[in-house]
């Protein structure tokens, strides 16, 4: 049973951070389209509204419920994971829903047509589902000959890339 538990958690945490991902870029899209002269300025954000929500209530959050509800179930079946690493996993599953929740908020945002952050600020906010993404993977995969020093080092590292990538998207995009 405990396999089969643990199967579905994994399931749900793919469905979750796909929906994390994905959002994120519909975020995007929609504010771009806000800037764009009618009529493809109301076709868009109706069409991004669509699928803001579907995507929104009907994957990510259910697959966040359905995460939350499995992850202590598993701890409670099998006590014996309760480890340090875990603890460390713990406070990043918690950042990484206090990211959703921030979502969340920018989700109504949208949906009662205000929008305070451009594309740009909306392309940095989206890699931070890519941070937890690796940081809780490589916890857990590699637990065991993880080291601190380099963890953070390498966390950090990849940061750095990611906003460099972010910058040179946005100069090429400009010209």
């Amino acid at each position: 049973m405990y396999l089969y538990l643990k199967a579905l958690h994994i399931i749900f945490i793919v469905t979750w951070f796909a929906g994390l991902f994905y959002i994120v870029r519909l975020f995007i899209y929609n504010a771009e389209a806000n800037e764009k002269s009618e009529p493809e300025r109301s076709i868009l954000k109706n069409q991004f509204s669509i699928m803001i929500k579907r995507l929104w209530l009907g994957i990510t959050w259910p697959s966040a419920i359905v995460t939350l509800i499995l992850g202590p179930l598993l701890i409670y079946i099998n006590p014996a994971i309760l480890d340090t690493w875990l603890w460390v996993k713990i406070g990043f599953v918690i950042g990484l829903y206090l990211y959703h929740y921030s979502l969340h908020i920018l989700y109504k945002q949208q949906e009662n047509d205000t929008f305070k952050y451009g594309s740009q600020q909306l392309r940095l906010w989206n890699e931070v589902a890519t941070v937890f993404l690796i940081s809780i993977v490589m916890l857990v995969v590699v637990r065991q000959s993880l080291s601190v020093v380099w963890s953070l080092l390498g966390l950090t590292l990849f940061i750095i890339l990611i906003m460099s990538a972010i910058k040179i998207y946005k100069l090429v995009r400009i010209k």
